[in-house]
């Protein structure tokens, strides 16, 4: 195709008109080819851009497929010899709050659930109400996390505004819609929701039913960092949502009935469920797997491994005088290689479990000493033949 204006190719000089020779063409780059397409008619460039296209999805087809067949071959999942196809089935399973699960909220307050009790157990509200969780209030004054107070207090304080605004919805009294919103402006401007406040003001009766249907099931609250609600704020709020000045209530007993004789702190507040879940950590072994070096049993319920017998536990065995059980920890149940192996086959057979050995501990302390360039020699209890 000709040239649409004057064109050096190679340091040859085209002029317009002419054609470019293809010998010239074949040590071009993709820039300087960009350029020289500029040269040419709107449809060649049109042309050029296709077929670029075309060429550009196609590589990146290729570069798919090269990827694709590169990941296969890297994969570290080969099937054992004498299987030709391996299906995996993932099931979901649903699992319900027990005893044992771990929750936590949103101060660091986490804790395992010690009972579920029937509804009709729970300590209740002079209302009626229901509690639906019950804190241990021993959990505040160590750790000092009081956010998890004022989050249950400012909780309280939105469910309880929007028990009022729920009221005036049903009711429906007189001029409901006026009394609706001069009570959403009052707890805009406690609140200190400035543009909220202005736009309640000027909005439209739709739209502020719209959002009066929202704060219906509780006002929603949230405080920045460091910028949480004062006293002083909170007396307004607390006064506002016609809760008591220390943000505690009476409460009953389910079970009795009878009135709890403190008063309580009662609010709303998130609780979450954890992943670590009491099914999930449940395990037990006889006998499995022992570490090389030390000839103990391994840790863990991932590679089937005992439960640790701390310093503090072996003083617990001490300060009962538990010698015999202290020294089947130390010995059989721990590293005595040979003396697990007896009582095991003394056991399966009926016969009394015999001596314990040494433990492999101790050879390894041995061999350390070694290391440091310190000879330890082993001998029997009269001392005079060597048994290592």
């Amino acid at each position: 195709n000709p040239l649409a204006s004057d064109q050096e190719v190679n340091k040859k000089e085209y002029k317009k008109g002419s054609k470019i020779n293809k010998a010239d063409f074949e040590n071009i780059n993709r820039f300087t080819l960009n350029a020289i397409v500029k040269s040419f008619s709107k449809d060649i460039q049109k042309k050029y851009d296709e077929l670029k296209n075309y060429f550009q999805n196609e590589k990146k087809k290729l570069k798919e497929e090269h990827d694709a067949k590169i990941e296969i071959l890297e994969k570290d999942d080969i099937l054992p010899s004498g299987v030709v196809k391996l299906v995996k089935v993932y099931i979901a399973t649903k699992r319900k709050l027990k005893v044992g699960d771990k929750m936590a909220g949103r101060h660091g307050n986490k804790g395992i659930v010690s009972n579920i009790v029937r509804e009709v157990d729970m300590p209740y509200l002079p209302s009626g109400q229901i509690v639906d969780i019950v804190l241990n209030p021993l959990g505040v004054p160590s750790r000092m996390n009081i956010g998890q107070i004022l989050e249950s207090h400012l909780g309280l304080v939105g469910y309880r505004l929007g028990e009022q605004i729920n009221e005036i919805f049903e009711t429906k009294k007189g001029e409901w819609i006026k009394e609706l919103r001069a009570k959403m402006i009052e707890i805009a401007s406690v609140a200190k929701l400035m543009d909220a406040k202005k736009a309640l003001g000027k909005m439209s009766d739709e739209k502020l039913l719209e959002y009066a249907k929202d704060w219906s099931n509780g006002v929603r609250f949230a405080t920045p960092i460091f910028e949480g609600v004062k006293a002083d704020e909170f007396a307004k709020l607390f006064e506002m949502a016609k809760i008591d000045s220390d943000g505690k209530t009476e409460l009953y007993d389910g079970r009795t009935g009878s009135k709890i004789r403190e008063r309580v702190n009662v609010g709303c507040m998130y609780m979450l469920k954890l992943h670590h879940l009491v099914d999930e950590k449940v395990h037990a072994r006889s006998t499995g797997p022992y570490s090389l070096v030390t000839q103990q049993p391994v840790g863990g319920k991932a590679l089937f491994g005992g439960q640790r017998f701390g310093e503090m536990e072996v003083w617990a065995l001490e300060a009962y005088g538990a010698a015999h059980t202290l020294r089947e920890m130390l010995t059989v149940k721990s590293d005595d290689v040979e003396g697990r192996l007896s009582a095991y086959k003394a056991l399966t057979r009926g016969e009394n479990v015999p001596e314990t050995g040494i433990p492999e501990t101790f050879f390894v302390l041995t061999n350390e000493l070694k290391s440091l360039a310190l000879d330890v020699e082993v001998y029997d209890e009269d001392e005079t033949n060597e048994t290592n």
